[in-house]
């Protein structure tokens, strides 16, 4: 009896389905007849392959020659599922066929034991992989500070040749030049100071300087200076004189710090007369040599002489007027200077007895 769809089963199989089954069923070289593997496991195992298999540093697509085609050792690898001798044979075995044929065809130029990578190189390939990322995340870091680091070579750099320019000889002391001396014997200075000819300016001894300057009493202070490549200035500054002080025929002539400068049988002629009590170290010798150094040149070069007992009571006496003039302290004495000369200019000095500026504010002609 047929059944709807025309099939007999009376008459038995079809031959061709027969035939494409057995046709479509595929056979080990034992003769026996294994299960097909699905397509999707067979897309897996490759899958696999492709992820265990790890990559060599740099390497990238196989080269080929051009014109030519690579042969793979079994084309029938990648498109035929692995066949096992025995019928339900584990996966394990068709994953690792599978991944040694997917090696093949991707570096079929490679011998098969070079595919994979040894521990000792894949160590060696983190390493050198981590290096790389290290530098990469710190190239802003070192960007920002490499100006730094440039522009602290070159200060270095100068530092290290200043250095070796000032204490080589060609910037050794060739000739000694004296500046600001008239009283002193400038020939004499640097006769003195010649054991610094030959020394690096750099390598100046101010002690041995200092120990020839001191023996000069008319030198009040003085600073070295070096003028590359050779030269050594001895800047000086002579003690000022202020005044004569007598004592019986003999007139010395000082400063303000009471420093003999000069002494004569002779009155010395373009100082004023120091009359005080108590000589160089009284208050009355510090009161009368500051008012001294305060008056301007025009009005200083007027004055005979200066007195006092205290350091409250300065008078000065002028050479072309019979008045005398009454300071008072030294206090206040460049404004005092000032009020003086206005009040002479508006006055006879020939008619005046006595000009009082002891107190700035008000002053008196008597």
């Amino acid at each position: 009896m047929k059944r709807p769809d025309g099939f007999d089963p009376a008459a038995g199989p079809r031959p061709e389905r027969q035939t494409r089954s057995a046709a479509s069923t595929p056979v080990d070289r034992t003769g026996v007849t294994a299960e097909p593997v699905a397509e999707q496991e067979t897309d897996v195992i490759e899958l696999d392959a492709a992820r265990l298999r790890p990559k060599r540093p740099g390497a990238g697509a196989p080269s080929q020659p051009s014109g030519s085609k690579a042969k793979p050792k079994s084309a029938s690898a990648s498109s035929t599922p692995a066949r096992s001798s025995k019928v339900g044979a584990k996966p394990a075995a068709t994953s690792s066929a599978a991944a040694t044929a997917t090696a093949t065809l991707e570096h079929p130029d490679e011998p098969e034991d070079e595919a994979f990578l040894t521990p000792r190189e894949a160590a060696k390939l983190r390493r050198r992989h981590e290096r790389q990322e290290i530098r990469r995340f710190t190239a802003r870091k070192r960007g920002r500070h490499r100006p730094w680091v440039i522009a602290a070579a070159i200060l270095g750099v100068l530092i290290v040749v200043s250095l070796a320019g000032a204490y080589s000889p060609l910037l050794a002391v060739r000739s000694i030049e004296v500046v600001g001396a008239s009283r002193v014997n400038q020939a004499e200075i640097t006769e003195a100071l010649s054991d610094q000819l030959g020394r690096p300016l750099a390598l100046v001894d101010p002690g041995a300087v200092k120990a020839v300057l001191v023996g000069y009493p008319l030198i009040e202070s003085y600073s070295l200076e070096s003028q590359p490549p050779s030269t050594l200035v001895v800047r000086i500054v002579e003690r000022e004189p202020v005044g004569v002080l007598q004592s019986g025929s003999v007139y010395t002539l000082v400063d303000a710090a009471g420093v003999t400068i000069e002494r004569s049988d002779q009155p010395i002629a373009g100082y004023p007369t120091l009359m005080v009590t108590g000589g160089p170290t009284s208050k009355g010798f510090v009161a009368a040599a500051a008012v001294i150094r305060a008056l301007p040149t025009d009005l200083r070069a007027r004055v005979a002489s200066v007195s006092a007992s205290t350091a409250d009571d300065v008078t000065l006496t002028l050479v072309d007027s019979p008045a005398e003039v009454v300071w008072g302290s030294a206090e206040d004495s460049a404004v005092k200077a000032v009020i003086l000369a206005k009040t002479m200019a508006a006055t006879d000095p020939s008619q005046v007895n006595q000009y009082d500026v002891s107190s700035p504010s008000a002053a008196i002609v008597r």
